[in-house]
């Protein structure tokens, strides 16, 4: 962190269906910029009156931007900071974004019992999540991690089962796959740097009084 950045508060914030949810809320309590906006080809978009700078990233490059201290806070979704395992503070449920993590399997091939599947092949975004909760369940796994289309892979037989996320539960259907097990549910959430947190600790904390008033 340069001196410089001392004046600003950088908030990182996701592409994709969080963007909007996101820079919306902040703009309830103050935080915008001139054309910020999810399509801009600018990386990072800078209000100088305000001293705030957003930098538009990769979903699952928020925790690293915070973590490493580039950001001071962002917002991310649950999933991706468990996933990810980044040394950050967690500030806030944003309550917006909600969907749940779940196994499924496909409808023609379910067991009689979770534990049925054990020492088979799961197919996942979220490894690290999904072999906390297999090991809970006393359950080895083979993990293969996919980075889309999750629910291909019981269909072309890489996997007996998939771990992913859920949030109406059509494209399961679609593909004729079944929720067995709900892991957990996810929001969105704020997260700060630690060390941003003592030197910002005033502005991060007046932001977090803020939003918690209009939640």
């Amino acid at each position: 962190m340069q001196d410089n950045d001392l004046e600003y508060l950088t908030i990182a914030l996701p592409k994709g269906k969080l963007f909007s949810l996101s820079a919306d809320l902040l703009k309830k309590v103050g935080y915008d910029a001139e054309n910020l906006s999810e399509k801009s080809r600018k990386l990072v978009i800078t209000n100088e009156e305000k001293k705030i700078r957003f930098i538009i990233t990769k979903t699952a490059d928020v925790p690293t931007y915070v973590e490493c201290g580039a950001a001071d806070i962002g917002v991310i979704g649950k999933d991706v900071l468990l996933e990810s395992e980044k040394d950050v503070y967690e500030l806030l449920d944003l309550g917006f974004g909600a969907c749940h993590l779940m196994m499924a399997v496909p409808t023609d091939r379910k067991r009689a019992k979770l534990s049925d599947y054990a020492h088979t092949r799961v197919a996942t975004k979220f490894p690290h999540i999904a072999e906390e909760f297999f090991t809970r369940q006393g359950m080895q796994m083979e993990y293969v991690k996919l980075n889309g289309s999750i629910e291909l892979g019981p269909i072309v037989g890489l996997s007996e089962s998939i771990v992913d996320i859920v949030e109406t539960g059509t494209t399961l259907k679609e593909n004729r796959l079944e929720e067995i097990a709900r892991i957990m549910d996810l929001t969105a959430r704020l997260i700060a740097n630690r060390v941003s947190f003592q030197l910002k600790f005033d502005r991060i904390e007046t932001l977090v009084r803020d939003l918690k008033k209009i939640l």
